[in-house]
């Protein structure tokens, strides 16, 4: 079974000593392409070398709502300098998270729709984050349409951001949250259209079952098809194949056979 992890962060601490042995790992585990998905301009130039170093791999570039506090022409500047390696595959990780309020919610508009136009320009796909905010983002998408394609990773929004992402033409990735006790919304993933489901890690965090406790890492997507694939009433074989083809359009890119 060949799996495909949408969103991961490969270039966090946590695997700052073993992050060839990931990547092995994730190998081993069928995982035949990942993206390493950046929350800055420094870590986005650490991700396209990770690309550039191991076949498979892709990068992103962008500023995350956490980051967003320092966001700023140069910021953007060096984003767009990223954006024209053949290894960045993506603008983001971007978006609004209301929950945390790292940054004020004026920056974190500011970045993101900079962000958008930035993605507009270039021709890439853009990788969103949202959280608690499904109201200002579903806005952010209508403004958009047509102009973006994106993907809402690691869904945890409601129905109508569900609805207004899917009728922009946008992707939804599911992470393992999918397969935590406390998840209600399956109807949700149900409602996914099979040639716009992503699956992701979003490591090293938010491990899933039977891995809670664990810093999560690429090997472990297997767990969060199989939840998709039970929820859908799917084999999780059929899931692996739609994220796996859905990824590589999405972000346009092949894998090696």
């Amino acid at each position: 079974m060949k799996l495909f992890d949408s969103h991961l962060h490969l270039t966090d601490d946590a695997f700052a000593e073993i992050r060839g042995e990931t990547i092995a790992r994730a190998r081993a585990a069928g995982v035949v392409g990942m993206v390493s998905v950046a929350s800055n301009a420094e870590d986005g130039r650490a991700a396209l070398q990770l690309a550039k170093a191991h076949e498979g791999v892709w990068a992103t570039a962008g500023l995350h709502p956490h980051e967003a506090h320092g966001f700023s022409p140069e910021q953007l500047s060096s984003l767009r300098a990223l954006a024209v390696d053949p290894g960045v595959v993506a603008i983001g990780e971007t978006g609004l998270d209301f929950y945390y309020d790292n940054s004020p919610r004026a920056q974190q508009e500011a970045s993101f729709e900079a962000q958008l136009v930035l993605a507009s320009e270039t021709g890439l796909p853009v990788v969103v984050h949202s959280r608690a905010a499904d109201v200002e983002m579903i806005g952010f998408v209508r403004a958009f349409e047509g102009r973006v394609l994106g993907v809402l990773h690691c869904f945890s929004g409601g129905r109508a951001l569900l609805e207004a992402g899917l009728a922009a033409g946008w992707y939804v990735s599911f992470s393992g949250i999918v397969t935590f006790k406390k998840f209600q919304d399956d109807d949700l993933v149900r409602r996914v259209p099979a040639d716009r489901l992503l699956i992701e890690t979003d490591s090293p965090y938010l491990a899933p079952v039977p891995q809670r406790g664990k810093r999560n890492e690429p090997s472990f997507v297997g767990h969060t098809c199989s939840a998709v694939a039970a929820i859908r009433e799917e084999e999780p074989g059929e899931i692996a194949r739609l994220t796996l083809e859905n990824a590589c359009r999405f972000y346009g890119v092949e894998v090696a056979e």
